[in-house]
C-alpha cells in the first residue's frame, strides 16, 4: 500500500516539475526582446521573492500559478544553488535536481518497499521436507 502511494507521489511531483518547466520554456522562447526578458527575470526563478510571486500571479491563469506554486514548493530546497548563468540555467538546474531526487529517489523508495517484506528479496529459501 505505502508503496502505490510513494509511486504515485513520484509520478505527480515529476509531472508538476515537467509540466511547470515546460510552461517556463514556452515563455521564453515566446520574449524575443531583451527588456522583455529582464522583466520576466524578476519571477522566472523558483521559489520567487513576494514581488515576482504578485507579477506571475498578475500575468498567469487561475491553473498555471497553482502548478507554479506547487513547482516553487517542490524546488525550494534547490532553488539558490545557481544564482548566474540565465534564467535557463537557475530554472534548469533545479528542475534536473528536483526530477532525480522526486521521480527517481521517491520511485526507488517505492520498488525498495515492495521487495523489502517479500522472502526472495531477503533470500531466504524455503527449505523443502
Amino acid at each position: 500500500m505505502l508503496e502505490r502511494l510513494l509511486r504515485f507521489a513520484a509520478i505527480a511531483c515529476s509531472l508538476i516539475i515537467v509540466i511547470s518547466f515546460a510552461m517556463f520554456a514556452v515563455d521564453e522562447s515566446k520574449s524575443g526582446s531583451r527588456h522583455q526578458v529582464d522583466e520576466l527575470s524578476s519571477y522566472t526563478q523558483p521559489a520567487p521573492s513576494a514581488a515576482g510571486e504578485q507579477a506571475r500571479e498578475q500575468r498567469d491563469s487561475a491553473v498555471r500559478e497553482h502548478i507554479d506554486d506547487a513547482d516553487d514548493v517542490l524546488l525550494k530546497p534547490f532553488a539558490g544553488l545557481v544564482t548566474s548563468g540565465g534564467a535557463i540555467l537557475e530554472r534548469g538546474v533545479p528542475t534536473v535536481l528536483g526530477l532525480l531526487v522526486y521521480g527517481f529517489g521517491l520511485g526507488y523508495l517505492a520498488r525498495f518497499m515492495r521487495g523489502r517484506g517479500s522472502a526472495p528479496a531477503l533470500g531466504y529459501k524455503p527449505r523443502r521436507t
